[in-house]
């Protein structure tokens, strides 16, 4: 396969002119679990764009979104400690031989911060004379302008254009369009950082895949994922699917009742089953696991059943995970050991009860050594680290191995049928 390369129109942070410059980065720090970091590996990955920063002679201003801090319901924000950036800053004052800022501002009881207010210019000063290294602003989300539309988005994206000279983008898991990750690049020169531009070149291997293509995608929904998986189902020589998606799926295709599975789903995967009937394209895992509980992995109530049993109008408990064995299928070994690239955005089983499908099949792609292996989404990669330690560690410096910091990022791009069609990427390029 050609080299791949960026869109000329794309603005590059190795183009900018950043010599004492404040740049405000918006990365995708989003790991933080219960006071800690949950996996460093986002964080890991966005240093080249800080290093670039530094050596240019920047003064970086770091942001980023941690949870979901906004009610979806009564629009309310909580600003909850849980939710902060402090492990994120810990991790990385433990890395960086830098002392950073961390700015705070007044909070809402239920509005979050309503504005970026000049508090914050004092320590903008001091990082000009270099008498602090980095600043790191607080949770994008919990700002009340970062969601929201009309006046109060425009306003803190003039804020956060405010505080500093340059914008750059480095948050490739945040491709959704707010005031931090698109609005903000109206109003500051912007450009694309250094793990931006790796994943759009790596994107390119799923969108223009060299084959046969193998891609195995797994989720707790289906109705959130029917463009994504239509679109990618156009670009594959096989898919494989795995959790309520393949449940989903098999319960359209038999006419069978699986524990979870709503009818609304299963009417919707019809499109898919019809679709795979011309096709043949979806392979199927043979022996799954039925739990008669979706709580935990119980002795003498969770078995091995075979989709020869599914007959019409058949009843099955709770579907939890594949049995491995279906991994060695000759034909499914085959699919997988003679794919030339195979895309991963999968944990097959339950969590954490029900891992055994999950391991096997990461086992089972890794041992194809020919093939480009691109692994999107956290959880993905959580469970691929967690399962399969060693697989991991030499996964990221092999040359044949990608790992995506946003499974959802590529699966956007996937539907979009370009990376350069996501609204924050979108916002750096050149026009004309």
């Amino acid at each position: 396969m050609k080299k791949q390369e960026l869109d000329p129109r794309l603005r590059l942070v190795q183009q900018a002119d950043l010599k004492d410059k404040v740049v405000l980065v918006r990365v995708d720090h989003n790991v933080v679990k219960k006071g800690g970091v949950k996996d460093p590996y986002r964080i890991d990955s966005t240093f080249g764009t800080i290093y670039a920063i530094a050596e240019k002679g920047g003064r970086p201003i770091l942001m980023t979104h941690v949870g979901r801090p906004r009610d979806k319901k009564t629009g309310k924000i909580k600003c909850r400690q849980e939710e902060s950036i402090g492990p994120v800053v810990k991790y990385l004052e433990g890395k960086l031989p830098i002392k950073i800022h961390v700015q705070n501002f007044p909070e809402d009881t239920d509005n979050g911060i309503v504005h970026l207010d000049e508090s914050i210019n004092p320590a903008i000063e001091r990082l000009r004379k270099r008498e602090i290294g980095m600043i790191y602003l607080p949770n994008s989300r919990w700002f009340q302008g970062e969601q929201s539309k009309g006046p109060l988005r425009d306003a803190f994206a003039k804020e956060l254009a405010a505080v500093a000279d340059i914008y750059v983008n480095d948050a490739f898991g945040s491709y959704r369009a707010h005031a931090s990750t698109y609005d903000v690049a109206k109003y500051l020169p912007s450009f694309a950082g250094i793990l931006i531009q790796k994943e759009l070149v790596n994107l390119h291997r799923v969108l223009d895949p060299e084959r046969p293509f193998v891609a195995v995608i797994a989720g707790a929904k289906y109705d959130t994922k029917i463009g994504p998986l239509k679109a990618l189902y156009g670009k594959v020589d096989h898919l494989i699917l795995g959790g309520l998606m393949y449940n989903t799926y098999l319960s359209a295709k038999y006419g069978v009742r699986i524990g979870g599975v709503s009818e609304e789903d299963k009417a919707l995967a019809m499109e898919l089953v019809e679709l795979d009937k011309k096709e043949n394209k979806i392979l199927e895992m043979p022996c799954l696991v039925e739990s008669d509980i979706a709580e935990g992995k119980t002795d003498g109530q969770y078995r091995t059943i075979s989709i020869d049993d599914f007959k019409k109008g058949k009843e099955f408990k709770y579907i939890l995970d594949i049995d491995p064995v279906s991994l060695e299928e000759r034909r499914i070994k085959d699919v997988i050991g003679s794919a030339k690239t195979i895309f991963v955005n999968a944990v097959m089983g339950l969590m954490p009860h029900f891992f055994e499908g999950s391991r096997a099949l990461y086992g089972l792609i890794a041992s194809n050594k020919s093939a480009w292996k691109l692994f999107g989404g956290g959880d993905t990669l959580q469970e691929l680290k967690n399962l399969c330690p060693g697989i991991y560690m030499s996964g990221i410096d092999a040359p044949d191995t990608y790992y995506f910091t946003g499974g959802g990022s590529v699966l956007a791009a996937i539907e979009q049928g370009s990376p350069y069609k996501l609204k924050p990427v979108e916002a750096l390029m050149e026009t004309s």
